[in-house]
C-alpha cells in the first residue's frame, strides 16, 4: 500500500479533527464525508472498532504506513516503561517528524519531502531517511546549499516556537534536541490506550 496522498480534508472529517492542521474546508464540514452528510444515522462504535480508528489516527498523522507501524509498536513493547507513551515518543523522534517541529515546514509530508531531497543534514552529515529515528543531542540542520530554498525560509517565517524538548539556532538555521519528550509534551490527541489494546489481541 502507497503512502495516502489524497485529500486531507476528508481525513481530517473521518476522524472529527484536523489532523493534519489548520484546515478551512474541515472547520465548514465537521462532520464525516459521506452522501447524508450530517443527516446519517450513526450507531454506537463497538470497542474494536475505536481501537482500530485511533491507531488509524495516529498512522495518518504521522504519516507511516501499517508495517513500519507495527514494528514501531514492537520496539516499544520491549522497552520498559508505558508502551503506549513509548510508542508517540517514537514517532515524535523520526526526522521528518523533528523537521516539522522545528518549523522547517509548514507540514509533515513538506519535511518529508525536504529529507528525501537531502536538504537535511543530522550532525553535520546528509540524511534522507524520513524514518531515521533522532537521538537526544543529535544536531538537525538545514543543508549549507538549501539554506536560501523559499520553501523553507517561508515557513521559518511563519512558524511558532518551538516546543520545550528542541531547542532552535535561528543563526545557523540548526536545532538540537535536548531531552525525550513527555507525554504532556505532545499536544497530539492520541489515545495511545486503544492502540495498545488493539495490537495486544
Amino acid at each position: 500500500m502507497a503512502r495516502y496522498i489524497g485529500p486531507k480534508s476528508k481525513i481530517a472529517r473521518k476522524f472529527g479533527e484536523p489532523i493534519y492542521g489548520d484546515d478551512k474546508s474541515f472547520e465548514k464540514k465537521k462532520y464525516p464525508p459521506g452522501q447524508h452528510g450530517n443527516q446519517r444515522r450513526r450507531g454506537k462504535k463497538s470497542e474494536y472498532a475505536l481501537q482500530l480508528e485511533e491507531k488509524q489516527k495516529a498512522k495518518y498523522t504521522y504519516g507511516i504506513l501499517e508495517r513500519q507501524f507495527r514494528r514501531m509498536f514492537e520496539k516499544a513493547n520491549r522497552r520498559k516503561g508505558i508502551t503506549g507513551e513509548i510508542l508517540l515518543q517514537l514517532c515524535e523522534g523520526r526526522l521528518d517528524n523533528i523537521v516539522y517541529r522545528l518549523g522547517l515546514a509548514p507540514t509533515r509530508n513538506g519535511a518529508r519531502q525536504l529529507v528525501s531531497h537531502k536538504h537535511i543534514v543530522v550532525n553535520g552529515e546528509i540524511v534522507n531517511i524520513p524514518s531515521y529515528q533522532v537521538d537526544v543531542n543529535d544536531v538537525i540542520g538545514v543543508r549549507e546549499k538549501s539554506k536560501s530554498l523559499l520553501v523553507i525560509q517561508s515557513s521559518l517565517e511563519r512558524s511558532t516556537p518551538v516546543l520545550e524538548w528542541l531547542s532552535w539556532n535561528a543563526e545557523k538555521m540548526e536545532g538540537t534536541v535536548v531531552a525525550v519528550p513527555q507525554r504532556e509534551q505532545i499536544h497530539e490527541n492520541i489515545n495511545t490506550q486503544l492502540i495498545v489494546e488493539l495490537y495486544s489481541k
